[in-house]
C-alpha cells in the first residue's frame, strides 16, 4: 500500500536512545518524532471502540485502528500523535502482502487512548 493521497499525517513518538546520569545510570533520551503521512484512521469496531470507566473517577479508554502505507516501522513501544492526542500502540503492529497478487498491504496497529 502506498500513501494515501487523501490520507491523514500521524506522528509517531519514539522512545530516543538512552543516556546516562551523572551516577552512570541509564535514562531514557529525548523522544524522537516520526512523521507518518498518507495513514488511515478508524474507530475500533465493537466493544473496544469506547469504554467508561467509574468506578472512583471518571475514565475513558478510546480505541483507534491505524492503517499506514506498507514498511512504516511502528513498534509496540511507540506512541502516535492522531490529532493532537497521544496514544499507546497495543501490542504488535502487522503487515501483509497479498498472496495472490503480492500487493503490500498497509501496517495496521491498534491504538488506545486514556482519559480521566
Amino acid at each position: 500500500m502506498r500513501e494515501l493521497p487523501h490520507g491523514d499525517a500521524v506522528t509517531i513518538v519514539r522512545p530516543g536512545p538512552s543516556t546516562q546520569d551523572e551516577y552512570g545510570n541509564d535514562k531514557p533520551g529525548p523522544p524522537v518524532e516520526i512523521p507518518v503521512p498518507g495513514c488511515a484512521i478508524a474507530p475500533r469496531g465493537g466493544a473496544g471502540a469506547s469504554t467508561e470507566l467509574t468506578d472512583a473517577r471518571d475514565t475513558v479508554i478510546t480505541g483507534l485502528i491505524l492503517y499506514a502505507p506498507y514498511g512504516t516501522d511502528i513498534r509496540a513501544t511507540d506512541r502516535v500523535r492522531v490529532g493532537g492526542e497521544l496514544y499507546e500502540v497495543e501490542g504488535l503492529p502487522g503487515s501483509f502482502r497479498s498472496p495472490f497478487t503480492g500487493s503490500a498491504g498497509p501496517v495496521v496497529a491498534a491504538l488506545e487512548l486514556v482519559t480521566g
